[in-house]
């Protein structure tokens, strides 16, 4: 837990929820050095964790991460009732933002999050919160977001959390995705791989689906831009752009050949 020492009455009190050490400590940072009407009550890696603290400290704004595991940051606020305080969702997918206004978030945040709008994304708190105490609706953000979504209908770019931090890599840069364990390791092109805490699972459900397939329980492929060629000679695999054989489970296989139609 982290308690800021800067705590004037005319500062918002934000508390951070994220499972991710270094996504906490990255916002908590550009908090701190550009947006000096916000104090950090508090950092969360956890929705268990983040209860305990909204209660305790009573914050004006939560910066709340949607992809959390365990219980993600819809059914956090959804656990809560009566809340007091305006939500700016942190998210790497665009696709979560129209869920986010349903959840009467403030704004939302891409990551890597950019400087401008975290502290556009302030301001409109403070204005909210203003407008809120003279009986007015902002009516303008929810209009402002459903035109961003509007602008791009899928997710060009994967953030991928590291162990130093994170990668940004483009969807159309990445070959498949290979489950070992409770890992994921993404292997893109020029021979550079990325190996994730995250499952399988996730990114399955993250990822374009129109781009991507699940082929089998431990494997991904970017159907659209890197399979290469499919061949039953020695069972049902797909060939990749780097050469690397994927094995094409038989359940998987029809909804598979459906796709290579659709592709075609």
């Amino acid at each position: 837990m982290y308690i800021s020492l800067s705590t004037m009455s005319t500062h918002l009190q934000a508390l951070i929820i994220d499972d991710e050490e270094f996504a906490r400590e990255n916002l908590r940072m550009l908090i701190e050095d550009f947006c000096p009407d916000v104090a950090i009550c508090g950092l969360a890696s956890s929705a268990k964790e983040a209860r305990r603290m909204v209660e305790e400290m009573n914050p004006d704004m939560v910066f709340l991460d949607i992809m959390m595991p365990g219980e993600d940051g819809f059914t956090f606020l959804q656990s809560l009732e009566g809340r007091n305080f305006q939500v700016i969702f942190t998210t790497a997918f665009r696709e979560y933002a129209l869920k986010a206004i349903k959840e009467s978030a403030v704004d939302y945040l891409e990551k890597p999050i950019d400087i401008d709008e975290l502290q556009a994304a302030v301001e409109k708190v403070r204005k909210y919160r203003e407008e809120k105490k003279r009986g007015g609706i902002p009516e303008e953000r929810m209009t402002r977001i459903l035109k961003d979504i509007a602008l791009t209908n899928t997710v060009e770019k994967t953030i991928i959390p590291t162990r130093d931090g994170f990668a940004v890599v483009r969807n159309t840069d990445i070959i498949h995705l290979e489950a070992a364990e409770n890992y994921t390791t993404l292997h893109c092109i020029g021979g550079k791989r990325y190996v994730s805490s995250k499952s399988i699972k996730t990114f399955e459900d993250r990822l374009d689906p129109e781009m991507f397939f699940r082929v089998h329980k431990s494997h991904i492929i970017n159907l659209t831009h890197h399979l290469k060629e499919f061949s039953r000679a020695e069972g049902n695999i797909a060939v990749m752009s780097d050469s690397t054989q994927i094995p094409v489970a038989r359940r998987k296989l029809q909804e598979f050949l459906n796709r290579l139609g659709q592709v075609s």
